[in-house]
C-alpha cells in the first residue's frame, strides 16, 4: 500500500536505492541538516513504511523539509511571513523541486552507477546492497569551504555543532518552526500547539559577515580554536579580492559567485585556487572539489581511505596510522581512481561511509518485530524479511508536560566543547599523523 502524503508536503517518486537521506545527510558531507524524529521513542501502532524522521535545511530564503518512505521523497518549503498567494506558492514549490534535483544531483542514475562499480570492483560489490542510496551532494561552495575548514582535527558531531554555532551567531533566524510530530499532525496527540518545542532556523552567513573585524575572537569564544583565524582570513581574502556588494535583487555576493566559477575550471586549476586560502590543505580542497565543484573523479584521502586502500586494494603499507605525505596521498588517490573511474569520488564515499563507526550497524538485519524490517513476498508466496535503510539515531528531546503553556525556544547560542574521541573523524582527521604530531596538535588546540 502506498504511503500517504503528509499534510502540506509534495511527493517525488524516488526509491531509497537512488537516495537514502539517513545515510547521505549523516556521512560527513553536509553538517547543517537538522534531523527530527517524527515519533516518540517506543511508539506502537504506526505504519512501519511511514517516514520516521524529518530532515530540515535552512537556505537563504526558505527552510526545506524532507521526509522519505521506501519509494517516495516528500518535500515542502517554509517561508518567512507574509503568506504567499497560491500562484506564487506554486512557483516557489517548483523552485524547491529544482533545488532538490540539483542539490542531490538526481539526474544521475545512482543504481546504475552502483552496478557499474560493483561489476568492476568485487570489494564494492560486497558493500553495495547494504550501503545503497549514497550519492554526492552538490553544495553551496562557500558553505562547503567553511565547513571543511572546521573539519581540521575534528569529528562529524563537533563539526556539526561548530557550523550550527556559526549560523546562529552570524545569521538572524529566518523562521521558527515547531518540532514535527506525527501524532500531533494526525490529531492523535493531546499536546497543544503552544506547548510544542520550537526551534529557530538560520541561513549560512555570507563572506562579508565572516570577514568583519572581531569575527576570529568571537569564534574562539565559541570553541573554534585555531580554526577561527582560518575562517576569518579566508572570508576576508574572498571579500578583498572579489567584493562584497550585491547587485539589486541578487542573493549572492560577488565572492560567492566567484567560487561558483571554479566549477568551470579544470580540477588542477580549481584546486590551486582553493589551496590559496588559510586552513585549506589538499584534503580540504579535495572535499570542496568533490562536494560542491563538480569534480566527480576527486578522492579526498584521509586515514579511513588510506586503510581501505591497504586492506582491500593492495596498497603497500601498514593498516595502522601513517603520515599522509603528498606522495602517499597521490598514490592512494590514483590507485582508487583507477579502480572506480570517472565517478571515483562518488564510489569512494560509499566505502568511506562503510568505515565510519557510526555506521557499524547500518543496513544490518534487525528482529522481525522492528519497524526497520518489512516483509516481501517471494515467488513461492512465502514472506521474507528484508532490512530497510535504518533510521538515524533520534536526537534527545526535552519532555513537555501538559502544565506548560508557554512556547519554549531552544537556546540560540552554542559553545562547542572539546572533541569526543569516541566519534568518527572526517577528512580533516589527525589519525594519519604520528603519535608525537597528534600530541602536539592536541596541545595546540588546548592552548587555543
Amino acid at each position: 500500500m502506498a504511503t500517504t502524503i503528509p499534510a502540506g508536503f509534495l511527493s517525488l517518486p524516488l526509491p531509497i536505492a537512488q537516495l537514502s537521506l539517513a545515510a547521505v545527510l549523516q556521512c560527513g558531507q553536509s553538517f547543517r541538516w537538522s534531523i527530527c524524529p517524527l515519533l516518540p521513542a517506543g511508539s506502537t501502532g504506526v505504519d512501519p513504511a511511514a517516514p520516521a524522521h524529518e530532515y530540515r535545511l535552512c537556505l537563504r530564503d526558505r527552510v526545506v523539509c524532507l521526509r522519505q518512505s521506501s519509494d517516495t521523497l516528500f518535500y515542502r518549503s517554509v517561508f518567512p511571513p507574509p503568506s504567499l498567494a497560491r500562484s506564487a506558492a506554486d512557483f516557489r514549490d517548483a523552485e524547491t523541486l529544482a533545488w532538490l534535483r540539483d542539490y542531490f544531483q538526481l539526474e544521475i542514475d545512482l543504481a546504475e552507477m552502483y552496478e557499474q562499480w560493483g561489476a568492476r570492483d568485487p570489494i564494492f560489490h560486497n558493500f553495495k546492497e547494504r550501503f545503497g542510496g549514497i550519492r554526492m551532494l552538490r553544495q553551496d561552495p562557500f558553505e562547503n569551504l567553511v565547513s571543511f575548514i572546521c573539519s581540521s582535527n575534528n569529528n562529524i558531531s563537533r563539526i556539526t555543532k561548530m557550523v550550527k554555532a556559526l549560523c546562529q551567531h552570524y545569521s538572524p533566524a529566518l523562521v521558527t518552526l515547531p518540532a514535527p510530530n506525527l501524532f500531533v499532525e494526525t490529531g492523535d496527540c493531546p499536546i497543544a500547539q503552544e506547548q510544542m518545542v520550537v526551534e529557530p532556523y538560520h541561513p549560512f552567513p555570507p563572506p562579508s559577515v565572516l570577514a568583519a573585524p572581531g569575527v576570529s575572537a568571537t569564534l574562539r569564544s565559541l570553541g573554534f580554536g585555531y580554526r577561527a583565524d582560518f575562517i576569518h582570513k579566508t572570508a576576508k581574502m574572498l571579500v578583498e579580492t572579489h567584493g562584497a556588494t550585491r547587485s539589486e535583487g541578487d542573493m549572492l555576493e560577488p565572492a560567492e559567485k566567484w567560487l561558483f566559477t571554479l566549477r568551470h575550471m579544470s580540477t588542477p586549476d580549481a584546486r590551486e585556487e582553493l589551496l590559496k586560502f588559510m586552513g585549506v590543505g589538499r584534503k580540504v580542497a579535495d572535499c570542496v572539489l568533490l562536494m560542491s565543484l563538480d569534480k566527480r573523479e576527486v578522492i579526498p584521502v584521509d586515514t579511513h581511505v588510506y586503510q581501505i586502500a591497504v586492506k582491500h586494494y593492495g596498497l603497500r603499507g601498514s593498516s595502522k596510522t601513517q603520515n599522509m605525505t603528498p606522495k602517499l596521498y597521490e598514490e592512494v588517490s590514483s590507485k582508487l581512481a583507477a579502480v572506480w573511474g570517472e565517478y571515483a569520488g562518488w564510489a569512494h564515499s560509499v566505502l568511506f561511509t562503510s568505515d565510519l563507526k557510526s555506521f557499524s550497524s547500518y543496513g544490518l538485519p534487525t528482529p522481525s518485530s522492528s519497524p526497520s524490517v518489512k516483509s516481501e513476498q517471494t515467488p513461492n508466496g512465502k514472506g521474507r524479511a528484508l532490512p530497510m535503510t535504518p533510521s538515524p539515531t533520534p536526537s534527545k528531546r526535552k519532555r513537555t508536560t501538559t502544565a506548560q503553556t508557554q512556547t519554549r525556544v531552544k537556546k540560540a547560542t552554542v559553545v562547542v566543547k572539546e572533541d569526543d574521541e569516541s566519534l568518527p573523524r572526517t577528512a580533516g582527521s589527525d589519525e594519519g599523523a604520528s603519535l608525537a604530531e597528534r600530541v602536539k596538535r592536541r596541545r595546540r588546540v588546548e592552548e587555543d
